[in-house]
């Protein structure tokens, strides 16, 4: 209710709300888009020029009014921003200074030094009025009386407090529970999701999984002693077969509910029919090749796949031009009959994250999907990856509930589906796993869910999921 004491932002906010019901009512012509686009992208640049000192270096040669297009010619004139940028220049990087902003996050630094991400009214407002239209069709169906719990990595982490505050705005009772801290722990997240009850669950594939496994450990069964309707997953690789899995586990529908990060805040987000759909009024989107760094030329059907490169259509404390996140994507234009009228998202890991198995490379997005395609209610898994008299063998670990009960694991089927695509044979493993695969969200996918033997020691960010892990409350 900020606004309430500042008339501009009242102003503001309504502009803003008015704006995405009208995209996403299907009001908008491609030119209408490209335009809004367009005239923000320059209004981007001209304000980090003026308020960023590393702007002012970084983009000195660029001058917003020569930007005539969107055409991918004229953005490669416009020089890319890194992560190393980021970790170099730190607050350098911001367009406002702290005291202008109205909450202070990081990154998680697990991997490298964390960096500010403060966000100002401005930020909240673009980016929490997009998740509220577009979690709407979400919700809706499900009624008036729900009550959703937040799961999140860290208290310095936006996501308690972005979606809070879009819960709020859809008129949901909130409970924010951080399983993970010492405080709270995974007994009484439990038992709040049960006792209230909780019709929603916003958390991370993998805790969304751990609180199924602390579940059946208690004697509890999630499908019959708990009320979830929707979980909500987020802050994690998460392919469509995990998350069916995880909905069989709960009696759920599973959505990958949002694609973002501390540095570039949202990107995309989910729609009632399952999309993960790209958010146009905040972001201008690119696919490059993560090799050569130029445009990625789409398909026949349309779809670009590559690394994905945003700019920031909105000005607020740390927007950001031509911000290669590392992540591969599959980028689909928008189609007819579908929940939202914007492009789709896959995103399919990291690009550092891709893995060369029987000598295909793949991402981790596809591998998850490959290997979790059939079986459906385990309790978590994990990838082991050996060399053996030079040859690449896989082992895929699960955890199965002691019962047992709906478990369907078809290891022959499984088998030839990687036979076909890897060319390498599978085993199975039965049996408990460690903690280290709840650290995705901290970490990375790879080093949580993937142990590949054939290195000779683990790699720093494996050893980092490692000490996560081993730091974090059970």
């Amino acid at each position: 209710m900020f606004t309430v004491f500042n008339e501009e932002l009242a102003r503001t906010a309504g502009e803003i709300r008015d704006r995405h019901l009208s995209y996403v009512a299907g009001e908008w012509s491609d030119q209408q888009l490209t335009e809004y686009q367009l005239n923000e992208l320059r209004a981007t640049v001209a304000y980090v020029k003026k308020n960023s000192p590393f702007y002012a270096r970084h983009l000195a040669g660029v001058d917003p009014a020569q930007i005539t297009s969107l055409d991918p010619e004229q953005l490669a004139a416009v020089p890319f921003t890194t992560k190393d940028d980021l970790r170099r220049e730190f607050e350098a990087v911001l367009s406002l200074p702290l005291s202008k902003a109205w909450i202070f996050y990081e990154t998680t630094g697990t991997t490298g030094r964390s960096t500010p991400c403060p966000r100002d009214n401005t930020d909240s407002l673009h980016n929490n009025t997009a998740l509220t239209v577009y979690y709407d069709t979400v919700f809706r169906p499900y009624g008036d009386e729900q009550i959703i719990g937040v799961s999140g990595p860290t208290e310095l982490h936006a996501f308690g407090d972005t979606f809070g505050d879009v819960c709020r705005n859809l008129g949901h009772a909130v409970a924010k529970m951080w399983p993970h801290s010492p405080m709270v722990g995974y007994d009484r997240a439990l038992e709040t999701l049960r006792v209230l009850p909780a019709t929603g669950l916003f958390s991370t594939p993998g805790m969304a999984l751990s609180l199924a496994k602390k579940a059946h450990a208690a004697g509890l069964d999630p499908r019959r002693d708990f009320r979830l309707d929707v979980i909500m997953c987020t802050g994690e690789l998460a392919s469509p077969s995990l998350l069916e899995n995880i909905g069989e586990v709960w009696g759920a529908k599973v959505y990958n509910a949002l694609y973002a990060s501390q540095e570039a805040s949202v990107m995309g987000a989910s729609g009632a029919d399952g999309g993960l759909y790209a958010a146009p009024l905040l972001n201008l989107y690119e696919v490059i090749d993560p090799d050569t760094a130029r445009a990625v030329e789409p398909g026949p059907d349309g779809v670009r796949t590559g690394e994905l490169v945003v700019t920031s259509l909105y000005q607020g404390s740390k927007p950001l031009v031509r911000y290669r996140t590392g992540d591969l994507v599959r980028l689909t234009p928008a189609a007819a009959g579908r929940t939202l009228p914007a492009p789709t998202l896959e995103v399919l890991g990291r690009t550092r994250d891709a893995l060369v198995i029987g000598g295909h490379r793949i991402s981790g997005y596809d591998l998850e999907e490959l290997l979790l395609t059939h079986p459906r209610g385990y309790l978590d898994y994990q990838v082991v990856i050996d060399a053996v008299d030079g040859q690449d063998e896989l082992t895929l670990r699960l955890e199965l509930p002691s019962d047992r009960y709906d478990v369907r694991i078809d290891e022959a089927l499984i088998g030839d589906a990687v036979a076909g695509r890897l060319g390498v044979p599978l085993r199975f493993e039965y049996g408990a796993l460690g903690s280290v695969t709840t650290t995705g969200a901290m970490v990375s996918w790879k080093a949580a869910r993937v142990e590949d033997r054939r290195l000779p020691v683990p790699d720093d960010e494996r050893a980092a999921a490692l000490a996560v892990a081993g730091g974090r409350a059970q």
